[in-house]
């Protein structure tokens, strides 16, 4: 795992070197997302040195309320952009976070996402487009996996997720994305009750929350719906999911959020995220914000 940290460091350090140097466009990127159990904070730099070609860095710490110390990652995001489809590619890496029982390893992660999107409308003329993606992801955890006879094993422990995404929209004024991720445990998920590790599932797939998830999913199903005003550059937009686990009860998320153009370079993105479990237990209020600086 080591290695792996030096390659992801190594790789956002010449990327975001050698980009900004010849970048046509830097956008600056700061976001707080609250809730009762944790406080996170985001920083990022994203460059597109051409016009084919968008690379950046994204910082996180979160203060977790079950973790004594903060939890701290760094994503290094990729993306190619040809005519008719784009390739995503985000390397991860969740640094060391010290066990407070000596009992428990301490927790670390890393892992790499990835997404094939497919533009099967794209009129130019008319702004109408309808994309599909197809993502593949995978992570493995350095923590400690408990077992329904009581008993743990401190091990690492590896995940993949699958993703398929449409997105469409509609009159210029309406756009509609539905998506579908399934999860998968190469290392096993039979008798397992539980993961302390410190990576949040959103890694593997975006799923319609802004919580930090450390549940084992089965699978998810979400919806988001977006209302567009093109030319004031503003959305307000719905989502839905719901997601069945191995490791907790089914849980239902409800995102209402509205993002706008405060000026030529600034840009908000402010939203509210209900999460709570079908039988109207464990409920939590997330709360996110978001600016954008582009030069």
């Amino acid at each position: 795992m080591k290695y792996m940290k030096k390659f992801i460091l190594f790789f956002a350090f010449c990327i975001c070197a050698s980009a900004s140097l010849h970048a046509r466009t830097v956008d600056l990127s700061a976001a707080y997302i609250g809730a009762s159990h944790f406080d996170q904070v985001r920083a990022g730099l994203t460059v597109a040195p051409t016009l084919n070609l968008l690379a950046g860095v994204e910082a996180k710490m979160v203060n977790e309320r079950a973790f004594e110390d903060p939890i701290y990652s760094v994503n290094v995001p990729v993306r190619l952009d040809f005519d008719l489809m784009k390739i995503e590619l985000t390397p991860f890496y969740y640094f060391k976070n010290k066990s407070e029982d000596p009992q428990y390893q301490d927790a670390s992660a890393y892992g790499i996402s990835g997404r094939l999107i497919m533009a099967l409308q794209d009129d130019e003329v008319n702004d109408l487009y309808t994309h599909a993606a197809i993502g593949v992801s995978y992570a493995r955890q350095d923590g400690t996996v408990f077992y329904d006879d009581n008993t743990f094993a401190n091990k690492g422990y590896s995940q993949m997720a699958y993703t398929l995404e449409l997105y469409k929209n509609f009159f210029r004024m309406f756009g509609f994305q539905a998506s579908a991720t399934l999860f998968q445990y190469p290392d096993g998920i039979t008798g397992v009750q539980g993961v302390r590790g410190v990576m949040d599932q959103q890694e593997l797939a975006f799923t319609q929350t802004f919580d930090v998830v450390h549940d084992l999913a089965k699978y998810t199903l979400g919806a988001r719906l977006t209302r567009m005003w093109p030319d004031s550059n503003a959305t307000l937009y719905l989502a839905y999911r719901y997601g069945e686990y191995y490791t907790a009860d089914p849980e239902h998320s409800f995102i209402v959020g509205n993002s706008f153009a405060a000026s030529r370079s600034i840009s908000a993105d402010i939203a509210y995220n209900h999460v709570r479990t079908i039988h109207n237990e464990n409920k939590r209020d997330i709360f996110y914000a978001r600016l954008v600086f582009s030069f």
